[in-house]
């Protein structure tokens, strides 16, 4: 993997080293696990306005009823 340098502050430089020290990682794992933490969140919060933006209609309600009743029976 080629290598790259980015440009921060000092002071955000030695909160990130000190944060990946204390994880017992380096600079790039700790980075690479905050931005994938920080994408997954983006996608739920996405996920979260759409369901928001389409709440169930009736037609759901009464597949999820159906699909419950059948759950029931197995369970038996």
């Amino acid at each position: 993997m080629s290598m790259t340098t980015l440009k921060v502050p000092v002071e955000l430089r030695d909160r990130i080293a000190g944060d990946a020290r204390e994880q017992q990682r380096t600079i790039s794992a700790f980075l690479g696990e905050v931005l994938d933490d920080w994408e997954r969140r983006q996608r739920m919060e996405a996920v979260g306005r759409a369901m928001r933006d389409s709440p169930p209609d009736d037609a759901y309600w009464t597949e999820s009823a159906v699909i419950d009743s059948i759950g029931g029976a197995l369970d038996e």
